[in-house]
């Protein structure tokens, strides 16, 4: 799947600095600093473009070298990048730069944690719609950073006839024989028994989702289905158990805490003024 990735920080920084930043001015105007960045916690680096756009925004002239590289794997204690320029740009800027990359770097890292898991298995493992409203172009690029994939962006590129779909169209043929007159997009059904499997089949969609399946009925399911649609298995899905679930032979596994369960890496940033405070 395709999406935009044009990336616009301006909002965040209006959240952020409203009327005017009033600490940064006790710094003089002319001031000029230097500062680091590195991350407290083992992790993939991912979101450098974001943490870019947050300071070229807030002055042209400030230079920021990364000292690795995005989606590169990093010990605690690894020094990310380091800033130069104006002074109260880096103090301005520095919450929001650091709050979208320890996001971005905390999805990418439990994404290549996932990854890791089902590798060598032919599992993909997928991403759901589950993110903090504004930030999914940016939660969904740091999955595939991570080195997982994504399920649909939006409501737009693609079709996924859950419960109450079901429950208004009447039965899973219905929704489908309906969803196949709208669009040529792939088109997903999700179930919750054999009994709906079958019904799913029946029906002929491109990709079938077994939510809260067994292992026992996961293997059921595959061996039922043998390849007449893609499976996706989907709920309950843990770093302890998607090993075993990707070995069932299902085609793809979601997995709504990627986007989700968020904890942030804990980063720091420490700002050096160039030789000795600056004064007014």
């Amino acid at each position: 799947m395709s999406y935009s990735m044009s990336i616009n920080v301006q909002a965040f920084l209006d959240e952020d600095i409203g009327s005017g930043d009033i600490t940064a001015l006790i710094i003089p105007a002319a001031c000029e600093a230097e500062a680091n960045v590195i991350t407290r916690d083992a992790m993939v680096c991912c979101g450098q473009e974001w943490f870019n756009a947050v300071f070229n925004a807030l002055s042209t002239d400030l230079k920021v070298q990364w000292h690795v590289q995005e989606g590169q794997w990093l010990a605690a204690g690894t020094l990310l990048c380091t800033l130069k320029g104006n002074a109260r740009a880096l103090l301005t800027g520095e919450r929001t730069a650091l709050n979208l990359l320890q996001t971005l770097s905390a999805i990418a890292t439990l994404a290549r944690l996932y990854a890791n898991e089902v590798a060598g298995t032919g599992c993909q493992v997928l991403d759901t719609r589950k993110t903090i409203p504004g930030l999914r172009d940016a939660q969904k690029y740091a999955v595939t950073c991570g080195g997982c994939h994504n399920h649909r962006i939006g409501l737009y590129d693609g079709i996924l006839i859950k419960e109450n779909h079901i429950m208004a169209a009447g039965s899973i043929a219905q929704a489908v024989a309906q969803a196949r007159k709208i669009s040529d997009k792939l088109l997903e059904v999700e179930v919750e028994s054999m009994a709906e499997l079958d019904q799913a089949l029946a029906a002929g969609p491109d990709r079938v989702m077994l939510d809260n399946f067994s292992i026992a009925h996961l293997q059921l399911a595959v061996n039922k289905v043998a390849g007449r649609c893609e499976l996706e298995a989907s709920g309950n899905i843990l770093l302890s158990n998607i090993r075993e679930i990707a070995e069932t032979g299902v085609n793809y596994i979601s997995i709504g805490a990627l986007t989700k369960n968020v904890q942030a890496i804990d980063l720091s940033m420490r700002i050096v003024l160039e030789k000795e405070p600056c004064k007014k």
